[in-house]
Parts: C-alpha cells; sequence; structure tokens
C-alpha cells in the first residue's frame, strides 16, 4: 500500500530550500519556518485555504517564497536551541493563523515518547486524509540521517513494506524516503515528534 501527495515545485525544486536564503540565521535555524511555508502552500493548493499564501499561488517564484518566509520568521524565528518543542511550533504558527483570521486550521502534538506503532497509525491516518506532517527530529543515533539532526521537515507519502513503513520526506528542496521505524527509533531520550493538523 502506497500513498503519495501530490506536491509542488518551485523553480525546479520540490518545495521550498531553506538554502536559498541569505539570511545566515534563516539559512542555518529557519526549518521550521520553512517546513510551515511548504504547508501553507501546499494547504492553499490542495486544500483549499486560499489566505495562507499571500502571493501569487498560480505562478510560485523563489523571490516570492523568500519573502513569504521573512513572514514567517516573526512567528517561527531562528534561535540558540532552534524551534526544539512541539508546543513551540504549535505556539508560533498558531500566532500567525490568527494574525491572518484563519480559525479553521488546528493543531495537535504527537510526542516521539509514543510508540512506533502509534506513530505510524498517525502517519497513514493523516496522509489518507491529504494533510502533510510537520516531524521534528532532535537527536539521532543513525550517522546517515545528520543531515536531519535537529531539524523540522514534512512528511508527505508512505509505503507499506511487508515489515516497515517507509515515509516520504520534503526538505531542502528535495525529497528521500526513509523507514518511519528507524526514524522515529533515535536512541535519546530527548524527543521530537510530529504535529497532526486537523
Amino acid at each position: 500500500m502506497k500513498k503519495e501527495l501530490t506536491y509542488f515545485n518551485i523553480e525546479g525544486e520540490y518545495g521550498g530550500n531553506q538554502n536559498w536564503f541569505y539570511d545566515p540565521m534563516m539559512r542555518l535555524g529557519g526549518c521550521a519556518a520553512i517546513a510551515t511555508c511548504d504547508l501553507c502552500i501546499y494547504l492553499n493548493l490542495y486544500r483549499g485555504n486560499k489566505h495562507l499564501y499571500p502571493f501569487n499561488i498560480d505562478y510560485l517564484q523563489k523571490k516570492d517564497y523568500i519573502k513569504f518566509s521573512k513572514i514567517m520568521k516573526k512567528y517561527l524565528h531562528p534561535r540558540m536551541k532552534g524551534i526544539n518543542t512541539l508546543q513551540l511550533y504549535i505556539d508560533g504558527f498558531s500566532s500567525y493563523l490568527y494574525d491572518i483570521n484563519d480559525e479553521e486550521i488546528k493543531m495537535e502534538p504527537f510526542s516521539g515518547e509514543n510508540s512506533v506503532y502509534d506513530g505510524e497509525k498517525i502517519v497513514v491516518s493523516q496522509i489518507e486524509k491529504e494533510i502533510p506532517i510537520p516531524f521534528l527530529l532532535l537527536k539521532h543515533k543513525n550517522k546517515k540521517l545528520n543531515e536531519l539532526v535537529w531539524h523540522w521537515f514534512l512528511i508527505v507519502g508512505y509505503e507499506k513494506t511487508e515489515d516497515d513503513l517507509l515515509v516520504k520526506i520534503a526538505t531542502y528542496g528535495k525529497y528521500r524516503w526513509i523507514s518511519f521505524k528507524n526514524l522515529w527509533d533515535t536512541g535519546y531520550d530527548e524527543k521530537g515528534g510530529m504535529i497532526i493538523i486537523t
């Protein structure tokens, strides 16, 4: 069983890319804002939430995306430890939604302390509803995931195999498939987790 969300490209890249920014703080620590910009564009394009993206949704451009990231920076700005908890993310994104008079989108945290089995159920449920999942990964024992350490990204698809659930993630203007079991089992006590959007 496999499902991938229809996604968008911006000037040949898969969603937005943190490496586009000249602002060194956003380039280094703007991942929460970038994941949220992508989420807003997706919800505008495919879920009818027209007010979420303040630029031309029919002609996505890098320059407009960068302007949007500067707006989002106010709400999810880089800081010493980053947006390192699910609640910080919810508080920041909720403030943006409040300022644009959105009363439709609700969020709840799903901590990385929950079981991988329950996490897999959330992934399947959200993707089947065609809603991307903001994901926070803090530390991880697997060095192959170093690019994703202390980082926010979106889950935008899944594939069930005989013994695992693979997830499709969008970040840095590209996508990749990862074992959810490996992603969830960080090997550390300090956990990130997922944001459930309703």
